[in-house]
């Protein structure tokens, strides 16, 4: 059961592979945004400075605007890591395949880059810690950052994994999100917690808290068939809190697990698009 458990950890977090150190990190982001025509921002964002990656050829037009995961976050179960940048970054490359004109990429918290007050970037922020008011905080001068900048009229939300409740809880104070969608997405973190026998992140904010202020958003939710990570049943508890909406939809992906399955699929799933349905 323990090993069971700690393959789960690890997979959420991200595996230890090549390119380990954070220059070799970065260098792999690098070559994935080129190969999708992305340009690198730094975007200074209340105690942050977040790492985008962003093609942005349509002013007046809606954005697609990608979250990555957790990243890197623990070494094994008992072990967390010195720094959370991923060593392969999925929603990167998700957003390296996606066509849209406007197409931005924001990592996470001390990925890529750090923080702008002085020494280490606190843990606590890839920890228990990681969508504490002050993180969500930042992804709205993010976007505030973008709309201003780039003329973006609105935002198509994508989170993949822990990412997808960093998107749900910016969007819950915004006016401007077009739509949501999530890769392997943790929505609910109370049923993930049950689900896996860990404590929670009791310094962050619940996405679930927030599934009934967004129902009414057109949501598009991507779920791996062969995810042991972040199960059919966390959706099913971001569905449940939602109440009954015609807003809300998931696809299960059959063949995809937590990390693997999605970029061969992605250019056919987005084709999904998020709406309200209404039915007779």
């Amino acid at each position: 059961m323990l090993n069971k458990k700690l393959a789960i950890f690890i997979a959420l977090t991200g595996s230890l592979t090549a390119c380990s150190t954070l220059t070799g990190r970065h260098d792999t982001a690098a070559q994935i945004a080129a190969a999708g025509g992305l340009h690198e921002r730094i975007i200074p964002a209340g105690i942050f400075n977040l790492t985008a990656w962003e093609r942005t050829g349509e002013p007046g037009a809606p954005a697609d605007v990608y979250i990555e995961g957790d990243g890197l976050a623990w070494l094994n179960k008992y072990t967390k890591s010195l720094n959370p940048t991923p060593p392969d970054p999925l929603a990167l490359r998700l957003a390296a395949l996606d066509k849209n004109n406007n197409v931005i990429y924001i990592a996470r918290p001390c990925q890529y880059t750090g923080w702008n007050n002085a020494g280490a970037c606190p843990d606590r922020y890839w920890t228990n810690a990681r969508t504490a008011p002050e993180v969500i905080e930042a992804y709205r001068q993010v976007l505030d950052n973008l709309k201003a900048a780039d003329h973006i009229t609105a935002f198509n939300l994508i989170g993949y994994s822990g990412g997808a409740a960093v998107a749900i809880l910016a969007a819950a104070e915004r006016t401007d999100i077009a739509s949501l969608r999530t890769v392997a997405g943790n929505t609910d973190y109370a049923v993930f917690s049950a689900l896996h026998g860990v404590s929670a992140v009791d310094a962050s904010q619940a996405p679930e808290d927030m599934a009934l202020k967004l129902a009414h958003l057109p949501q598009q939710h991507f779920i791996g068939g062969k995810d042991a990570v972040v199960q059919a049943d966390i959706f099913n508890g971001w569905e449940r809190a939602s109440g009954a909406s015609a807003c809300i939809h998931s696809t299960v992906v059959p063949e995809a697990s937590h990390d693997r399955g999605w970029t061969e699929k992605w250019q056919e799933l987005l084709e999904i698009r998020p709406e309200c349905k209404t039915y007779p």
